[in-house]
């Protein structure tokens, strides 16, 4: 279980841009991110867990597979891509990704904005019940590529 790569949009519907690493903030995000500066397509939406998104890379391998649907990780709008880890079982369990704590909040269902910003028709049906976790950081520190995941 380990981080794959990690993504970051400077402000809402901006493309998301791989970065080396990303540091979150307890209560924000990640910094350099639209959530953590308040300034999110659904920022003012009512509901928890939009410090910081995440998917799993298996996800993206199954689109395409029984769907035939080709996503790049930037084009799902999560901010970390995340291997070997069953993210809909986490929901009010806590994770570790490296230094920095995580509690899943719920789950990141896809939405016609996604498929929207994406351009990949058939996005929003080839991510139903896998598009990822909503989760808040409970303890802050940098994110890396690589970094070991804990449950």
């Amino acid at each position: 279980m380990r981080l794959i790569s990690i993504f970051l949009a400077p402000a809402p519907a901006a493309p998301m841009r791989e970065v080396p690493e990303a540091e979150a903030e307890v209560g924000l995000g990640l910094r350099g991110d639209r959530y953590a500066a308040g300034a999110g397509t659904f920022s003012r939406t009512v509901g928890s867990g939009r410090h910081v998104t995440l998917i799993e890379i298996e996800a993206l391998d199954a689109a395409r597979r029984d769907y035939d649907v080709a996503l790049a990780p930037a084009l799902t709008r999560r901010n970390l891509v995340v291997a070997g880890v069953a993210l809909n079982h986490l929901i009010g369990r806590e994770l570790t990704i490296g230094e920095v704590r995580l509690v899943g909040k719920r789950l990141c269902e896809p939405c016609d904005h996604l498929e929207a910003l994406a351009g990949v028709a058939g996005a929003r049906k080839a991510l139903i019940h896998r598009g990822g976790l909503r989760c808040e950081i409970v303890r802050g520190g940098t994110l890396r590529p690589g970094d070991a995941i804990v449950v």
